[in-house]
C-alpha cells in the first residue's frame, strides 16, 4: 500500500448538458479552474453509443487488452472518480459508471467516452494540497496512481 494525506478544498456543483463527452468536459473543467486532484460523484443518464471499458480480455495474459461496451440504448448512472496529473501534468479523470436500466447493468471505466442524455449532475470536491500524480507503468501500459 502506499499513501499520502491532503485536504478538501472548493466543492464545485456542476451540470453536464445533453450530448457532451463526461471525461472530455470534467478534464477540460479541470484546466479552466486549475484542479489538479479531486474526488468526484455523478448521477444522470448515459446516452445510446456511449462506451465503457468492462474490462481486459484476459484477466492475467500477458498482454492486456481492454474490452469495449457500447451502450445500446439511455441508462440511469452513477458512479464515482478521481482526478490527478497524468505524466504530462494534466489533469486525467478515472471514473467508473454503473449504467442501469430495466433491471440489467453494465459497469466500466468512461475514458472511450460516455455522451451525456440530457444531464449529468456531479460534485467535485478538490484535493489542494495533494501531492499524488499519474504515472506510466510499462510492465501493463496503465498511468497507475502514485500517492
Amino acid at each position: 500500500m502506499k499513501f499520502s494525506q491532503t485536504n478538501q478544498g472548493r466543492v464545485f456543483v456542476i451540470r453536464l448538458e445533453d450530448g457532451e463527452i463526461l471525461h472530455e468536459k470534467i478534464e477540460e473543467f479541470a484546466r479552466e479552474h486549475s484542479i489538479k486532484a479531486a474526488s468526484l460523484m455523478v448521477l444522470g443518464c448515459a446516452d445510446k453509443g456511449s462506451k465503457l471499458i468492462v474490462g481486459p480480455e484476459n484477466g492475467r495474459g500477458k498482454k492486456i487488452v481492454p474490452l469495449e461496451y457500447i451502450l445500446d440504448n439511455v441508462y440511469e448512472i452513477t458512479g464515482n472518480g478521481t482526478i490527478f496529473p497524468g505524466p504530462t501534468g494534466e489533469p486525467v479523470l478515472h471514473m467508473h459508471i454503473a449504467c442501469g436500466r430495466k433491471g440489467s447493468a453494465k459497469v466500466g471505466c468512461v475514458r472511450n467516452g460516455v455522451k451525456v442524455w440530457h444531464l449529468m449532475e456531479i460534485i467535485l470536491t478538490e484535493l489542494p494540497d495533494s501531492i499524488a500524480r499519474r504515472e506510466l507503468d510499462k510492465a501493463t501500459g496503465f498511468e497507475l496512481l502514485n500517492p
